[in-house]
């Protein structure tokens, strides 16, 4: 087997101009289903892993310094990482619903796609 022949191949293939529109339209669709799900991830991921660093600082008295600042930032950080935690099956939980409502057109593409090769 010729590895550099099929290393080239697929080198070409990636820059080769794209006319097939039926392509394009399934990678859109497909990039339609799970954009949701993942800027809702990073955006929610990002907002309770700063949530449970701000409680992290007010309860190690980097921040603050009083008894009631510090059971605030314990309370504080355990939502943050009760948050943190939960992200990841909400994600799947939406990647699952986008997928259930582009999954008919998309199947249908791709069978146009396989079918008119």
């Amino acid at each position: 087997m010729n590895t550099d022949k099929i290393y080239a191949e697929s080198i070409a293939k990636e820059y080769a101009p794209k006319d097939n529109s039926k392509i394009i339209a399934l990678r859109k669709l497909d990039a339609k289903a799970k954009m949701p799900a993942t800027i809702f991830t990073y955006t929610f991921g990002i907002i309770s892993t700063l949530v449970a660093g701000t409680g992290m600082c007010l309860s190690m008295q980097v921040i603050g310094g009083t008894p009631l600042l510090t059971a605030l930032g314990i309370i504080i950080g355990i939502i943050g990482f009760t948050c943190t935690g939960i992200n990841y099956p909400i994600y799947k939980k939406m990647l699952e619903k986008g997928k259930k409502k582009y999954a008919f057109e998309i199947v249908e593409l791709a069978k146009e796609i396989s079918e008119g090769k």
